[in-house]
């Protein structure tokens, strides 16, 4: 089950979520610096994250799962935002050259499905970065921040999901090392806590960040997948039965 759209937003209006908020961005930071004429793709609740890199992008959409909500972005623009089924993504082929998937892959119904369809659309030599929560981690264990939700990943099953689905893992990044205590004299110590984690006890990290390249010399199974979607009929009335029509008493 997703996360909800509204809860997403409080938590990043939060100081607890802008503290998380900066922690994961410069993790990211160091895996993507720029990407320059590039069009890239969040799917989940990405927004906090795309801003940082939409200034350089060719383009830059927000995809949302259906599950979760939607919300416009940017504010004050032209919408960039589309909810989307994330099996079922509404993109050509190779059309897209980056995908950022931010709590997207822990509320996935069929986890391969949703790889197997970002593979689809990411460009020859595109790459993938994957924000999950980390399962050893304390932020997986608590449930008043959207990392408590879903089904937390360990770096090895990250790993054998990406290899399963053609991508080859590379670059990888931990964030989160403060507690995630809404207790301010807890939150000014952020900075001690995340450059401490990052040497006494990197495998605790509240999340976990891999990027992956899509994979080209192996070719994957073609099958035809019958949607899931159900169509249901808000109203379908069929008139009044004429004279004729109407059964003999």
């Amino acid at each position: 089950m997703h996360a909800d759209i509204v809860d997403l937003r409080e938590f990043y209006h939060s100081p607890l979520g802008r503290l998380a908020d900066h922690s994961i961005a410069m993790a990211l930071a160091s895996l993507w610096a720029r990407l320059p004429d590039e069009r890239l793709v969040g799917l989940g609740y990405a927004v906090p994250y795309l801003e940082r890199f939409r200034v350089d992008t060719e383009r830059t959409f927000a995809f949302m799962p259906a599950g979760q909500g939607a919300v416009n972005w940017p504010p004050g623009e032209l919408s960039s935002t589309a909810l989307v089924f994330d099996e079922e993504l509404p993109l050509p082929d190779a059309s897209v050259d980056r995908v950022l998937m931010v709590h997207s892959l822990e509320f996935a119904e069929n986890p391969r499905e949703t790889m197997k369809e970002l593979w689809r659309v990411l460009a020859p030599g595109g790459r993938l970065v994957i924000v999950v929560p980390n399962r050893r981690g304390v932020w997986a264990r608590m449930e008043h921040t959207p990392f408590g939700s879903g089904r937390p990943y360990s770096r090895g099953q990250l790993t054998a999901l990406l290899r399963e689905t053609n991508f080859t893992p590379g670059a990888s990044a931990e964030a989160l090392f403060f507690p995630p205590s809404k207790l301010r004299s807890v939150q000014k110590l952020r900075g001690a806590f995340e450059r401490l984690g990052r040497t006494l006890w990197p495998m605790f990290s509240g999340v976990i960040i891999v990027e992956a390249q899509k994979r080209l010399y192996q070719g994957l199974p073609v099958a035809a997948r019958a949607s899931r979607r159900v169509f249901v009929p808000v109203l379908a009335p069929h008139g009044v039965p004429t004279t004729r029509e109407r059964a003999p008493r």
